[in-house]
């Protein structure tokens, strides 16, 4: 299935009607206006229920993220094997492997769906994981290879939709997408980007990108200190409003989003069973 193949596919199943037992459509492709307001909830455990209609995010660490549901899926991006002292087997894990922070060769065989995001060498790969609450898909990006070359589709970024919002997930992103991948991606609400400033891409760069994409909720990752951390932050400037609550966690509905686009720091932290 190819690129255009999946936006004909999602645009078609969108128009579908869903129950209220399946996943609320997201307008991910259909681009639209996101609601005012802002009312992030950020204080909850990650063991705790999931509100109605939303998806909590919680930052684990360098690239890794925790996704869940109302109805109980768990899913982590750039899936290590390591996710703290709590016993957790995700349902899905997603991975990419420009470095070993992003992936693992021997993911526990417990998890129902692991989801690489490449291939062989230069032809990427495709996801389109519907899981009734959720669907999963991926965009291929290039990445650079060893010794100054590039592996074309080397990277995925994961698009996770679910309770109507889109969520997406850059991945190890080293470079400005085509307009045919930004189309691909659709309207996210919600982004995770890498803001190293060098490991991935510049932050000239990851900005345009970022202005691009017009997400209402930016959240900053692979970052490894606070200092390059206020470097992105700085080079967004005040286009963006920034948001700093100290916790490692928010859960975000398609009612909250802000009317203005967000940064939202988490502060990576390790799951523990006794949160």
């Amino acid at each position: 299935m190819g690129m255009r193949a999946i936006v004909i596919f999602l645009l078609l199943f969108l128009a579908m009607p869903v129950s209220a037992q399946e996943r609320r459509a997201s307008h991910c492709i259909a681009l639209a206006e996101a609601a005012p307001g802002i009312a992030f909830i950020h204080k909850a455990s990650w063991q705790d229920v999931v509100p109605e209609f939303s998806v909590r995010i919680r930052y684990i660490s360098h690239a890794s993220f925790l996704l869940q549901t109302p109805g109980g899926l768990n899913i982590i991006t750039d899936f290590t094997g390591f996710t703290g002292s709590a016993d957790l087997i995700p349902d899905v894990v997603t991975m990419n492997h420009a470095h070993d922070t992003h992936w693992t060769p021997f993911p526990d065989p417990a998890i129902k769906h692991v989801l690489k995001g490449w291939g062989p060498f230069g032809e990427g790969i495709e996801h389109v994981l519907d899981l009734g609450e959720v669907l999963i898909r991926n965009v291929s990006t290039d990445i650079r290879s060893t010794f100054g070359g590039v592996e074309e589709n080397g990277n995925s970024v994961f698009v996770f939709e679910s309770e109507g919002l889109c969520i997406g997930h850059l991945g190890h992103l080293h470079h400005v997408p085509t307009p045919e991948q930004f189309a691909a991606l659709g309207r996210l609400d919600v982004v995770m980007a890498a803001v190293d400033g060098g490991n991935t891409m510049a932050l000239p760069e990851m900005v345009k990108v970022l202005q691009r994409l017009r997400s209402s909720v930016i959240i900053p990752m692979h970052w490894f200190s606070d200092y390059s951390l206020d470097l992105f932050l700085a080079e967004i400037g005040s286009d963006f409003d920034v948001v700093r609550p100290g916790a490692s966690e928010v859960t975000v509905s398609l009612r909250s989003l802000p009317d203005r686009p967000t940064i939202w720091v988490l502060e990576p932290s390790f799951l523990q069973e006794d949160e």
